[in-house]
């Protein structure tokens, strides 16, 4: 495991700030930094990004974090945390997070608080802890990664939201349509190690973490922090498939789901692991395959590499936030 970083207490934190929601949500969003950081004493530097320009926002700040012996910190949703934390992973330095989102799952299960300014107050004393962090393609997820069904569901839940508003329960409105006319099938052929395995499944799910996990009703069967003298060796991450079925079925699962009995469904298959590869079966001419991570959606070149990385993020968290943390 690599060094925990250092952090200066004297040196300015770095924040990326997504200022997509437009010019007034981007200034308050300044605003509770701001009064965070004078009420501390502290200083710190904010970015407002575009999402086209935030990747490279990102790696800046967080070059200038390590050099500054400080953290680089993400204002804004799941998608703004995922681009950071690539960053922040890749230049080895703290990370702090200031949660924006609807759902907010990474920052829940390390215990940030969901409230922007108090968790803009709160990273200003936590020190830095690792957690787990996987990849796809060595594109590093914090909370899910998958394919078929379930980057579909991504990209109708954006237009739903554009169309009504985004809240939970037009994203679930939105999951509910979707579901019901799924009907595209994936034909994967999966490696893990020495087990081979030819499937049809409507979706592959991966998941890691666990308060998500949960809430579906997908328990993981082995838990990521089962005893710290297990330290990395059983620190795996959840798949979840979804079988071929029909309508009906298809609204026994979505009850299922609404319940948080998901792992209960016969339709659903769910193993546990490392490292993955999948090879999808790819329309004549297709070299790559539709994407999503962290709420994000892309195409990316088959085959597809699952793994859960060596290196933690060293992540700004209340001790007492232990969910999905590496035992040390």
């Amino acid at each position: 495991m690599s060094a925990c970083p250092d952090i200066d207490p004297a040196a300015p934190l770095e924040y990326v700030i997504n200022s997509a929601s437009g010019s007034h949500d981007a200034h308050r969003k300044g605003e509770i930094i701001e009064r965070a950081l004078q009420a501390a004493g502290r200083r710190g530097t904010l970015h407002f990004s575009q999402p086209a320009e935030l990747a490279q926002v990102a790696q800046q700040a967080a070059a200038s974090a390590c050099a500054e012996r400080t953290a680089v910190v993400a204002v804004g949703g799941d998608g703004t945390l995922n681009t950071v934390a690539q960053a922040a992973h890749a230049a080895g330095c703290a990370m702090g997070v200031v949660p924006q989102g609807t759902f907010n799952y990474f920052a829940r299960t390390h215990s940030i608080p969901g409230d922007p300014a108090e968790a803009a107050r709160g990273l200003l004393g936590w020190t830095p802890q690792p957690v787990r962090v996987a990849a796809i393609n060595e594109r590093v997820f914090l909370v899910n990664a998958s394919v078929g069904l379930y980057p579909d569901l991504l990209e109708d839940r954006e237009a739903y939201k554009a169309r009504f508003g985004r809240s939970r329960w037009v994203a679930l409105w939105s999951a509910a349509a979707t579901l019901l006319r799924a009907q595209r099938q994936l034909r994967l052929h999966i490696e893990q190690g020495s087990s081979v395995q030819d499937v049809s499944t409507l979706t592959l799910f991966v998941g890691n973490n666990r308060l998500q996990l949960e809430q579906l009703g997908v328990q993981p069967l082995v838990h990521p922090l089962s005893d710290a003298a297990q330290g990395l060796e059983d620190d795996c991450i959840t798949a979840v498939m979804l079988r071929p079925i029909g309508m009906l079925s298809m609204l026994r699962l979505m009850l299922h789901g609404a319940m948080g009995t998901l792992g209960e469904a016969q339709s659903v298959r769910r193993f546990e692991f490392k490292h993955m590869v999948v090879r999808p079966t790819l329309a004549h001419g297709r070299r790559g395959v539709k994407v999503a991570f962290d709420g994000e959606v892309t195409r990316m070149r088959a085959p597809l590499d699952f793994r859960v990385l060596e290196r933690p993020l060293y992540l700004l968290m209340p001790q007492a936030g232990r969910s999905d943390r590496i035992a040390e």
